[in-house]
């Protein structure tokens, strides 16, 4: 048996979500003990400044955030090994995805970005870390996103169509049909945009159950705005980010006549539409949506996808032993037992990939 350790902070930026995961001999994971640890307010701010619209930073002050996400992501492994009782010499490796600045997969420039110094996390925590992981994907001319499918279908899978639905800043999908190849894509914003106006008009960093949502009005010529973003009509493979879906996205959408809270309706309502638009175009027959991420406590948008899938079973991870908040960890685990077996990460039917590939660069503890 293996134990490793997953870290991950998404596009939501909320914080850094931590997960110990056993392998038994023959693969099989199981989610040992997880825990959030909140980014501090500054660190926070400025990677929101930097993550969206064309922001710039210099290259001292990148070096500078490169390595104080390092420390903070050491402290939440280290943190989380304490809780658990385990020691470093128990943990086989780190799996650490970083903190995504930039992702811009597309012609004529592709590459995607995430930083936290691996080579900090090594020192601070004495594993071994495998990191950068979507780089090699991109490189092989894949989208290097979503890399949750292959989790996904590991731990996932049934005799049923089924979807499972990360909710995180941005949603992504993933189509687990019998007898098909695994497929998954992003789909839109899930929280990334409802969180930015939420604080922006609130100071709160997230709309707690969606209520001030869910006190709104969907403006409708709004939403017919949003919906008509070139994006969402993209066949996959495809990925986004918060460098495409943020603040400024949104008001180059908006009237400017509309109450913030009808914006907060119009932003969930959005949100719920791109998943089920995918969801209807991409897997006829769909049994059940399992969820996944910050967004299943989000009660009004849960309430929403399942008003908007009638006849679909809406639940989540929980409901198959895992935990909803340390999903997405979890995969970053598995993903580097992966590169230490030498076995592919990626999945190129979801990616774009040139093929399978071993992702990711291992520091020796």
């Amino acid at each position: 048996m293996g134990l490793y350790l997953g870290l991950i902070s998404g596009t939501s930026a909320d914080g850094i979500d931590a997960a110990l995961v056993a392998f038994d001999a023959a693969g099989r994971p199981s989610i040992r003990a997880s825990r959030t640890s909140p980014y501090p307010a500054p660190l926070r701010a400025e990677v929101l400044r930097v993550s969206q619209g064309d922001a710039r930073l210099d290259l001292d002050a990148f070096g500078a955030l490169d390595a104080a996400l390092g420390e903070a992501f050491a402290s939440a492994a280290r943190v989380l090994m304490a809780d658990a009782g385990v020691t470093p010499d128990q943990i086989t490796a780190i799996g650490s995805h970083g903190q995504t600045l930039r992702h811009r997969p597309r012609p004529p420039h592709r590459f995607t970005l995430q930083v936290g110094d691996p080579h900090v996390i090594a020192e601070r925590t004495g594993c071994t870390v495998v990191a950068d992981f979507r780089r090699r994907d991109v490189a092989a001319g894949g989208e290097g996103a979503p890399l949750m499918p292959a989790f996904h279908a590991d731990v996932l899978a049934a005799d049923e169509p089924r979807a499972v639905l990360n909710l995180g800043g941005i949603a992504n999908l993933t189509l687990l049909a019998p007898g098909t190849p695994v497929r998954g894509f992003d789909t839109g914003p899930a929280n990334g945009l409802m969180d930015a106006w939420c604080l922006a008009h609130t100071g709160a960093p997230f709309d707690r159950d969606g209520a001030w949502a869910a006190r709104g009005t969907i403006d409708g010529a709004l939403l017919d705005r949003l919906l008509s973003d070139p994006w969402l009509a993209l066949p996959p493979p495809k990925s986004s980010g918060r460098d495409q879906f943020h603040l400024d996205w949104l008001a180059a959408h908006r009237a400017g006549h509309e109450s913030p809270q009808d914006v907060q309706a119009t932003l969930l309502a959005f949100s719920a539409r791109t998943i089920v638009d995918a969801l209807h175009a991409t897997l006829s027959g769909c049994r059940r949506l399992i969820a996944c991420g910050g967004g299943v406590h989000n009660r009004a948008l849960m309430e929403r996808l399942s008003a908007l899938l009638p006849g679909v079973v809406v639940e989540t991870t929980g409901a198959h032993g895992l935990d909803p908040d340390a999903v997405e960890a979890a995969g970053f685990a598995w993903l580097a037992r992966q590169t230490l077996e030498g076995l592919p990460g990626n999945r190129p039917e979801v990616t774009g990939a040139a093929g399978p590939r071993v992702l990711g660069a291992i520091i020796p503890a």
